[in-house]
Parts: C-alpha cells; sequence; structure tokens
C-alpha cells in the first residue's frame, strides 16, 4: 500500500490523529460520563424538590420560565 504525502502538515496532522486516536476516545468517553453524571444529578434535584414541596419557591420558578421560552 502507498501512500503520498503531499506537505510536512499532511504528515504531521496523520501522525498526530494516528497516535493520538486513543487519547481522543478517552477523553470523549470522559466527556459523555460527566454529561450523564449532570443529568442524573439534575434529576436528583428535580426529585428532592418535588418531594419537600418547594415547586413555588425559587427553583420551582426557573424551571418554569425555562420551559415556557
Amino acid at each position: 500500500m502507498e501512500m503520498r504525502i503531499r506537505s510536512v502538515g499532511v504528515a504531521l496532522r496523520f501522525a498526530e490523529s494516528v497516535l493520538l486516536a486513543p487519547g481522543q476516545r478517552h477523553a470523549r468517553r470522559n466527556a459523555w460520563t460527566a454529561v450523564c453524571e449532570d443529568r442524573r444529578h439534575a434529576a436528583d434535584r428535580r426529585h428532592d424538590a418535588t418531594e419537600s414541596g418547594t415547586a413555588g419557591g425559587a427553583a420551582g420558578t426557573a424551571g418554569a420560565r425555562s420551559v415556557r421560552r
């Protein structure tokens, strides 16, 4: 398999993509884990707010405003 490299920049980008691909994959996995954890925390906060009856409080009004937009 013969591959022609047109410039030094192309060669460097290719080498970077080959060498850093596992790290990028790991970073994406970490980011997605953080997103899922944030969603769980938000769901817990909503659940706690409804259990404690603070639906009319500051947290409830902020949520209502964002829904109406």
